[in-house]
């Protein structure tokens, strides 16, 4: 993998000019920069460095501005380097910035780098030998403390050899293990080129990108095209990770594209106004970062506005390490893992800053009953992107998927949540899968959720199911399409479908057709309503074939017929009762009567009319053939022809 350099260190100290002397680029390409003699924007250069034949590539340098007004270009550059070096004017020393941009570098994570102390041409050599102490007592405590300090004149050309083979010598060591492949390119540059369009250039954080990939930019969404790349100032039909790049994209304006904007592939980032942080106070921070302090937060080459929420704390003292979360005036997209930068609203400095946990959103509040089930998953959370062995990747998996509960979280949400790359993402999975600890509830969304959401949201579905049965003690069980609308409502389709069908297979529920119920229930009757099935029963046994009017049978008990709705239904289910039309109800033994009297009627006549039906049915009264008649029409037994019936399908 390519190897990325950045500069630091105050202003007027000679970073880009050490850069010049280094690579024979000038990073200065603004007019306005050339003029005022100062960095303002960020600086790209290259350099081939010696024992290239042994495997030594190509270095990429940022170089960045050290006037304290551009510290957010600052970090922007220094976002996705691999090393600092950092430089220190011999004739100067220590600064205010150079004090601020390692601080900088220290948040961002970087841990390996080197000082030059420039302009040594300047100085005598008693001034450069004082120079050389206080920048050593400087760096002590820091990342650097120990780092060689190379004393170097961009104008002479001393010490610039010597600098040179130890860039050599990190540039072997340092080369980064990437273990993301999800492509991401942090937007620091858009211009246009005539003959090409626009034009983004950034420092490739992960994954690849090819001439002809469907591209993103986040996080707008404006979808786009890879027209051509460049990388390292020559043509190339893949970028990989590491390395400088400049995409040409395809249907976009310089007015469509921001500093801080993402180039991604479709579908791989996830635009979010929260993130979980964990967020380290600087220990030279003037006050502690009280709750809804308003900051400027920097994420790869973005600055937002942003507001710090601490979950188990009022405030976050200097020196002090906790949970944050952070809410955005407008979205932001990131990856676990990735570093960030907090400067205080006013006056700007450098205030704290730390590691992403959790970018997609997480809804965290005190008063929930998973508050601290939720804050200690997201305390004990492993970095899976830093570890190596497998089972510190399947505990971090698995923490992130209980933590998103029963929304569950894609594939392509884990990528983002573990920063793994692809394939040991799913080897943890399947291996999570094996022990029963997470499960895959749609495979074409690859959508995952963990055990004991399962086991919970189950829970739910059998407590549901029996709250039915309690309330609706006569009916059979609930349509399933009842049972997931009710208790599974919010949750995704697939995943309810998923719960039911594991009840089912376990036995806990029992489906009949589309009904679904506890295996142990049974349609029963209250003693009241009991009573009241067998004087129903008494009076249509009495009534035969000329039965009474429902509203007959209730009337003298005082009930509407709404309050023995119930009864009826489950005398029909039973078949004890045959329902002709509303209030009009057939004991089963007599329409069963009645129906084989119809087919023998059709075996010696073609028609039926109502006197012949009359007949048929020994002297029944109008009042009950008619609606009988239009009920075997119902039930498709006779078909209606002008007045009369024929049997239908003859």
């Amino acid at each position: 993998m390519p190897v990325v350099m950045g500069t630091a260190g105050h202003i007027d100290h000679g970073k880009t000019s050490l850069v010049r002397a280094l690579t024979g680029i000038d990073c200065d390409r603004l007019e306005e920069e050339k003029r005022r003699g100062i960095t303002i924007e960020l600086g790209f250069a290259f350099c081939d460095l010696p024992g290239a034949g042994a495997g030594v590539g190509r270095l990429g340098i940022v170089d960045v501005p050290g006037h304290e007004r551009f510290v957010k270009n600052m970090v922007a550059g220094a976002s996705g380097i691999d090393f600092v070096m950092l430089v220190i004017a011999a004739d100067e020393g220590v600064m205010p910035q150079t004090r601020e941009h390692l601080e900088i570098c220290s948040l961002l994570g970087i841990r390996h780098g080197l000082v030059a102390l420039t302009k040594v041409d300047m100085v005598d050599p008693e001034w450069l030998e004082l120079a050389q102490e206080d920048v050593t007592g400087f760096l002590a405590g820091t990342f650097l403390e120990g780092a060689p300090i190379f004393p170097v004149s961009s104008t002479t050309g001393q010490g610039l050899d010597a600098l040179r083979e130890h860039l050599a010598m990190l540039e072997r060591e340092l080369r980064p293990v990437r273990r993301s492949d999800l492509f991401r390119l942090p937007v620091d540059r858009v211009f246009t080129m005539k003959g090409h369009g626009t034009v983004v250039t950034g420092t490739m954080v992960s994954g690849s990108v090819k001439v002809g990939d469907e591209v993103v930019l986040y996080p707008g969404g404006a979808q786009t095209k890879v027209r051509s790349l460049q990388s390292h100032g020559g043509p190339v039909d893949v970028a990989p990770a590491g390395r400088r790049t400049a995409v040409n994209v395809q249907g976009l304006d310089v007015e469509d594209v921001q500093r801080g904007d993402v180039l991604a592939h479709p579908g791989t980032l996830f635009p979010s106004l929260r993130w979980m942080v964990r967020l380290t106070c600087l220990s030279s921070a003037p006050t502690p970062l009280k709750n809804r302090t308003e900051v400027h937060f920097h994420h790869g080459a973005r600055e937002v506005l942003a507001r710090l929420y601490f979950p188990d704390r009022d405030k976050l003292a200097p020196g002090e390490t906790a949970l944050c979360e952070v809410r955005f005036t407008e979205p932001m997209v990131g990856v676990a893992g990735d570093r960030c930068v907090v400067r205080s609203f006013s006056p700007l400095r450098t205030v704290a800053g730390g590691a992403v946990l959790h970018p997609l959103g997480l809804d965290l509040r005190r008063k929930d009953a998973e508050f601290s089930d939720k804050l200690a998953l997201l305390e004990g959370l492993p970095d899976a992107h830093e570890a190596g062995d497998a089972a510190t990747q399947e505990v971090a998996t698995q923490s992130l998927l209980r933590l998103a509960g029963s929304a569950g979280a894609r594939f392509a949400q884990l990528s983002v949540l573990t920063n793994l790359e692809s394939k040991r993402l799913d080897k943890a999975l399947q291996a999570l899968g094996a022990k029963g600890q997470v499960f895959c509830f749609d495979r074409d969304e690859r959508a995952y959720v963990d055990a004991e959401t399962v086991r919970r949201l189950g829970a739910g579905c059998l407590a549901r199911a029996a709250e039915y049965h309690a309330r609706e003690p006569l009916k059979p069980g609930m349509a399933r399409g009842a049972l997931s609308a009710g208790w599974g409502r919010g949750l995704h389709p697939k995943l309810v479908h998923f719960i039911i069908e594991r009840l089912l297979k376990a036995g806990e529920l029992v489906a009949e057709g589309d009904v679904l119920r506890l295996p142990g229930h049974k349609v029963s009757l209250a003693s009241d309503q009991e009573g009241l099935r067998a004087k129903i029963r008494v009076a249509y046994a009495e009534g035969g074939s000329s039965p009474p009017n429902a509203k007959d049978v209730l009337e003298p008990l005082g009930l509407e017929f709404k309050e023995a709705a119930a009864v009826f239904k489950l005398l029909q289910d039973a078949g004890e009762l045959v329902k002709v039309k509303d209030g009009l109800y057939f004991p089963g033994p007599v329409m069963a009567d009645l129906k084989a009297r119809v087919a023998a009627w059709f075996d010696t006549h073609d028609d039926l009319d109502p006197a012949g039906f009359k007949e048929l049915s020994g002297g029944l009264s109008r009042k009950y053939v008619i609606p009988l008649l239009e009920y075997f029409d119902k039930e498709r037994v006779t078909i209606r022809v002008g007045d009369k019936r024929q049997l239908r399908g003859r």
